[in-house]
């Protein structure tokens, strides 16, 4: 059986390799391109691969970091973070990276017309207002959305947030005529605003979008743009690479230094327009650690203060070193999305839910130390949109295999599939060790599972791309960690024919006329708890028909240095730095 091995051309750790013969060190490459994806095929035996994990983060807890920040003065509150993405998150405005690039960059430098409250540990994160103080639907067509915007909002350059700020950033998005559009921005926010159909300025503070259908949901899909000061586009060149050397948003924290690959100084804005999220920090520093025993040498070393991600094996050892193990449900599903392309085995259902059957879901929660919980379907069971489905997603490895042969596999004649998977991300918990998991428990049951292992941004790129475009040619799934916070991300995006990549989420290009029909009387029904129903509906039908692999919902751990002060965890992909400090 062939050795799995993580290596460097991969990976681009810091700390030195011990696994499966690369044990070399590697030094970080800034300015270096993403590197080469690797496809693998078996790995090594699951238990000599988890001995081998667990060795690898013992040894990493004594590797220095390789490139922390200078010290700071006496005087200065630093908040010192290592987040697991390969490179900065884009400092434009709409961030890369996942919502990791979104937390910790885009909404640090940026706000949105409807924001998120992240206030709260014991409730799901709600919208609320940010740079629109209300806004409303007309009642005769439910698509003309009428925005009153915040008076008295400056971009950190000092110039005035108003309606032409909101119509230029829009063009910067929407119009490929104007001088502003940027691709790369487009490319992040293409699924936010798929559904516009024209917007327009109605007086200084007031914006006018238009919906090409009605869409209840659009007030989550305007949550994610967020808006980049033009006197700042005009000082820099008209030049976005320039722009993001100088970014200038409306957000509490400002740009000052950028090291690509490496990380990102930030410095809090003393003049933010919302008083209550003026930062408690003076600096805050974002490393890039895509290793997680990186991430936890440097918490232990006193090199961060605040990691993401904390390996399960570290986590004894973090709370013996007085380290703070902060965990909290969210809206968080670590699934595999299918391809339904013509060869792809997953077109039959029957090979689908075999592959649901095949997991041992409590053993894999039980290899995470407890930080994750079994999977049941899109949602988690209690949530308003679980329904009532028929099919139960549980580990029964031998109703699986009868299931695979009634579709024509079985050890002898399995089915091949390739799933693109990556070293790290957001929302991917620790996606190595987790795929060998249950690479093994597939092949056990009639599939031969090999993987095409690839950095974060790179899957996520394919993901945008959708199963049916060269780019993903050959893969019949991804591992891409998936939310659920709005109806559309969560399920419309992810089942609607018409929602294929770039209009929405459905990767594999999935299509029911059933759903369909329920989707869009979803998109149509404006009261919540009557939407609420229908959701549940479609789910019900979603789980039936094992549209995608369902594995874990992470609890979203973070480790936190004993001194770190006023992080409230938020049920949701995103977190606010602002409340925090260091106490020295």
């Amino acid at each position: 059986m062939a050795a799995y091995r993580l290596c460097p051309e991969v990976l681009r750790p810091t700390a030195q390799r011990l696994v499966a013969g690369c044990a070399s060190p590697v030094a970080p490459g800034p300015g270096d391109g993403p590197p080469p994806t690797k496809a693998i095929s078996h790995g090594a035996h699951p238990m000599r691969r988890r001995t081998l994990v667990k060795a690898f983060l013992l040894a990493g807890l004594a590797t220095p970091f390789a490139y922390a920040p200078a010290p700071a003065t006496a005087a200065e509150k630093v908040l010192r973070v290592g987040m697991t993405a390969a490179d900065v998150p884009l400092t434009t405005g709409q961030a890369n990276q996942g919502g990791e690039g979104v937390r910790f960059m885009g909404l640090s430098l940026y706000d949105a017309l409807i924001m998120w409250d992240l206030s709260s540990y014991e409730k799901p994160a709600v919208l609320k207002p940010g740079l629109a103080t209300e806004w409303k639907v007309d009642d005769a067509t439910k698509k003309i959305w009428t925005f009153k915007l915040r008076e008295g909002v400056k971009f950190h350059d000092g110039s005035g947030f108003d309606a032409d700020a909101v119509v230029w950033n829009l063009d910067k998005l929407l119009k490929k005529d104007s001088a502003q559009y940027d691709p790369s921005q487009a490319a992040q926010a293409s699924q936010y605003f798929g559904g516009i159909d024209s917007y327009r300025k109605i007086d200084a503070m007031t914006v006018e979008i238009t919906t090409k259908t009605p869409d209840a949901v659009f007030p989550y899909q305007i949550s994610g743009i967020v808006y980049s000061s033009p006197k700042r586009w005009e000082e820099v060149g008209r030049n976005w690479a320039e722009f993001a050397k100088r970014p200038s948003g409306t957000g509490p924290w400002i740009l000052e230094k950028l090291v690509p690959r490496e990380r990102a100084e930030l410095l809090r804005n003393a003049n933010y327009w919302d008083p209550k999220r003026v930062p408690k920090s003076d600096r805050l520093v974002l490393m890039c650690m895509p290793d997680s025993s990186t991430r936890t040498a440097a918490l232990l070393s006193d090199q961060v203060d605040f990691i993401e991600a904390p390996p399960p094996d570290a986590v004894p050892r973090l709370k013996q070193s007085g380290m703070q193990i902060i965990t909290n449900v969210y809206p968080h599903i670590w699934p595999y999305q299918l391809s339904y392309a013509d060869d792809s085995p997953f077109r039959d259902v029957r090979v689908r839910k075999a592959a649901n059957l095949a997991i041992d879901r409590e053993g894999l929660a039980k290899f995470l130390g407890g930080l994750a919980t079994p999977a049941s379907g899109q949602v988690n069971k209690g949530h308003p949109w679980y329904g009532k489905p028929t099919f139960e997603i549980k580990y029964d490895p031998e109703a699986a295999k009868k299931l695979m042969k009634e579709a024509g596999f079985d050890e002898k004649h399995p089915a091949k599939v390739k799933f693109g998977i990556s070293t790290s991300g957001s929302g991917q918990m620790q996606p190595l060790p987790m795929n060998e998991f249950i690479q093994e428990n597939l092949n056990a049951v009639g599939f031969q599972v090999e993987f095409e292992v690839m950095e974060w941004e790179a899957l996520r790129g394919k993901r945008r791309a959708g199963a049916m475009s060269p780019e993903t040619k050959g893969l019949n799934g991804i591992n891409n960690s998936w939310a659920y916070w709005d109806p559309d991300i969560g399920i419309l995006g992810i089942s609607m024919t018409r929602l294929k990549p770039p209009a929405g989420y459905n990767w594999g290009a999935f299509s029911d006329p059933e759903i369909d029909a329920l989707g869009e009387k979803a998109k149509t029904t404006f009261d919540p708890k009557e939407q609420d129903k229908v959701l549940a509906e479609i789910h019900g039908k979603l789980v039936d028909k094992a549209i995608w692999i369902w594995v874990v919902h992470d609890l979203n751990p973070r480790g936190l240095g004993p001194k770190v002060k006023g992080f409230v965890q938020a049920q949701s992909w995103y977190q606010d730095l602002t409340p925090v400090w260091v106490d020295k």
